[in-house]
């Protein structure tokens, strides 16, 4: 299918034109051709230029650039993974609930805490150490 075309009429500075009719003559394509293809190249470095992208990104995510633009500068990909950034921003964090209170200081701390000690010798717990038995048959 072909691309769908549009004509855009502007003013640029005399001797710009002059330049152009020269190059356009040397080449043997039109004016429309070199301006197009001109503005093309100047386009591709824009896309390729870090600072421009976080530009873009930024006006997208302050709502300056709709989705379309983002997509029709960026690709179909960057866009989606922008897009989905943004919508990640935007939510409301949730915040994690058990259901139950925390317990007090003196809950928290109500039980004996045991103590580590090398093996042999005896823990706060008065067993010979609090390795589970299968720790103790391997050795470990």
């Amino acid at each position: 299918m072909p691309e769908e075309k549009r004509r855009v009429n502007f003013n640029a500075p005399e001797p710009l034109v002059r330049q152009a009719d020269i190059v356009t003559d040397l080449l043997d394509v039109s004016r429309t051709r070199l301006l197009v293809e001109a503005l093309q190249d100047e386009i591709e470095e824009f896309v390729d230029d870090e600072q421009f992208q976080k530009e873009l990104r930024e006006a997208y995510y302050d709502r300056r650039v709709e989705f379309s633009s983002l997509k029709t500068v960026l690709g179909t990909e960057e866009a989606m993974r922008v897009r989905m950034l943004r919508e990640s921003l935007d939510r409301d964090v949730p915040e994690p609930r058990d259901g139950s209170e925390l317990p007090t200081q003196e809950e928290f701390y109500a039980e004996p805490v045991s103590e580590w000690t090398p093996d042999g010798q005896k823990s706060s717990t008065g067993r010979a150490d609090d390795r589970e038995p299968d720790e103790e048959r391997s050795g470990s």
